[in-house]
């Protein structure tokens, strides 16, 4: 029955992805667009309707989720053989595929907000799924981080609420510089911060890593964080026009610097997977801030395909070592598991940006047309540093996976096992390799003119090779660079733990807020206000119903109180 759900559910999303993928491309070859509308209720002249946006950048994006989702489903098959909660696992994702859809589709804040609270919350349900107190904290820090995000959506709806329609394609005709849309604009840029992790609400996403690896794959590939940025791409005409794309660049390139620093001290092989994705969500949200948001969907598309199969490489090799996540522990797996380390190989290699695979296709055109653009020199060098340190996190994973002794057990069967695990990654491979060219074909309708100099042209090359001797040489622990660690223990603690903002947005987002919720509970809501508000009222109505049915029953005594407590008042009042 549960393999029977995993093939069922695999296959129906697999046709579905084709099909719109198919329809998507006809979209874009017409240039058609089609919107669709459904008023559920009018309110003082606002409507509340149920909007669908279908174009070519909605589809191609829904076709490109289901079929990684497609990829994911039937790998997780082998991959939670063991849990007894296996259709839990899988009606979990598929909701979380849903939301991912919703929000694909709407042009509508409050649609959007539907699929957004919707991935929130599933990701909440998938991170705790193993059920033990990592998991737990990690959940925590993941849905509190993305609350922020979640109430900024919240302000700009109602703050939307004064033009009559949440349709913020209605609004794109009349843009003009306006306090208010600035507003909507920066709320809108807070969410996407917090649901793509850049700074300062970054320290969720690795910790996020508790969850099922196979959940890992499908959210850093094309759902959860993603969304953050696939809004930007949608408002990015209300950002140019309220001039916050400088805000956006360097936020990104922050991002990005931070993660690829974090990435070459880290030693978990699923956290510097993360970091790595951190790191390219960084470099959409500064594609977006230099103003190229067709190109920023590009790298979003191919980034998607070689990072589902990077953490699907990672998923076996956790899975054939008993749950060993840290990398000190393995080597020489290319003799072992040689189908895994060639797919692990060409995926690192597509996130480096190699010539002529995936990611070369978006990952070059940026870097070259962002050499174009006007920015200062402190992001320039942070830019282009962060992607020497990218090929440099690389070429160390490579290294201590593929060429160093084996260094688990003395004792071990390892092996490329599985059909269930070969099969979507073959898949993912082909379009790993092949997918940047031939979405190159549909996205870029007309050839980028790129005129630099010589120079400038070799600049990305030149960093890819040394950002992978770097990488090389960090990995050979020689006593040099044994003692650099020894001696600056401070300084590889501050960038090996992301700045420190785990620390800070762990008491700044759980502790202290919850503490401060706690007081509040117990002195305002089962204080003050039980005394001040339903409950003092009820008790204090109470009583002078208890005291006006006494009086109604003639009770003598009372009476008689009463009247001589009258006459003593009305004769202070005469004398005095």
């Amino acid at each position: 029955m549960k393999k029977n759900s995993c093939y069922f559910f695999s296959f129906i999303f697999f046709i579905i992805s084709m099909f719109l993928f198919i329809v998507g491309i006809k979209f874009g070859l017409v240039n058609m667009v089609m919107f669709m509308e459904w008023e559920i209720m009018n309110l003082n002249s606002s409507s509340v309707c149920f909007s669908i946006l279908l174009d070519f950048y909605s589809f191609c994006f829904m076709s490109f989720v289901l079929f990684i989702s497609s990829m994911i489903i039937f790998y997780s098959n082998l991959y939670m053989k063991g849990d007894y909660n296996v259709d839990r696992f899988i009606i979990l994702v598929v909701l979380f595929v849903f939301s991912m859809m919703l929000l694909i589709m709407s042009p509508n804040l409050m649609s959007i907000l539907l699929g957004w609270d919707g991935l929130g919350l599933v990701s909440y349900c998938l991170v705790v799924y193993y059920q033990n107190v990592k998991s737990y904290a990690a959940g925590m820090l993941t849905v509190l981080s993305n609350r922020v995000g979640d109430v900024a959506l919240l302000l700009s709806i109602s703050w939307m609420f004064n033009f009559g329609s949440w349709n913020f394609l209605f609004y794109y005709k009349n843009l003009e510089w306006n306090i208010e849309f600035k507003v909507i604009a920066m709320l809108i840029i807070l969410g996407a911060m917090t649901k793509s992790a850049q700074i300062p609400f970054s320290s969720w996403l690795p910790a996020a890593m508790a969850a099922p690896t196979p959940v890992s794959a499908l959210v850093h590939s094309s759902t959860l964080v993603t969304a953050g940025v696939y809004l930007m791409i949608r408002f990015s005409n209300l950002i140019y026009m309220m001039n916050l794309n400088g805000f956006l660049l360097f936020i990104g390139c922050l991002t990005m610097f931070m993660a690829g620093l974090g990435a070459n001290f880290e030693y978990d092989l699923k956290k510097i997977i993360a970091l790595s994705t951190l790191s390219q969500l960084g470099f959409m949200i500064s594609t977006i801030g230099l103003g190229m948001p067709n190109l920023a969907f590009f790298h979003l598309l191919t980034h998607a395909l070689f990072k589902a199969l990077l953490f699907m490489c990672a998923g076996v090799i956790i899975h054939n070592l008993n749950n060993l996540q840290d990398i000190r522990g393995m080597g020489s797996l290319v003799v072992q598991m040689p189908f895994i380390s060639i797919c692990f190989s060409f995926s690192n290699l597509a996130l480096c940006g190699m010539p002529f695979l995936t990611g070369f296709y978006s990952k070059d055109l940026i870097l070259e047309l962002s050499l174009m653009t006007v920015m200062n020199k402190f992001i320039f060098i942070i830019f282009f540093m962060s992607v020497g340190l990218t090929v440099c996190y690389t070429f160390r994973l490579i290294y201590y996976l593929m060429s160093m002794n084996f260094n688990y057990f003395s004792y071990h069967s390892m092996n490329d096992e599985g059909w269930e695990f070969i099969l979507p990654m073959m898949m993912m491979m082909v379009f790993s390799v092949f997918g940047g060219s031939f979405l190159g074909w549909f996205l870029i309708d007309t050839p980028e003119m790129i005129m630099l100099s010589l120079y400038m042209k070799f600049l990305v090359l030149l960093l890819s090779f040394v950002g992978g001797w770097l990488g090389f040489e960090l990995s050979n622990f020689n006593m040099l660079l044994g003692s650099f660690y020894l001696n600056n223990k401070n300084m590889v603690n501050f960038l090996g733990e992301m700045w420190f903002m785990p620390y800070l947005s762990t008491y700044f987002v759980n502790y202290y807020p919850l503490k401060v919720g706690d007081k509040i509970i117990k002195t305002v809501d089962m204080g003050w206000l039980e005394e001040l508000g339903g409950q003092g009222m009820w008790k204090y109505f109470f009583y002078l119903s208890v005291y006006n049915q006494d009086m109604q029953d003639n009770n003598f005594k009372i009476y008689l109180i009463s009247f001589f407590i009258w006459i003593i008042i009305l004769v202070y009042l005469i004398l005095y």
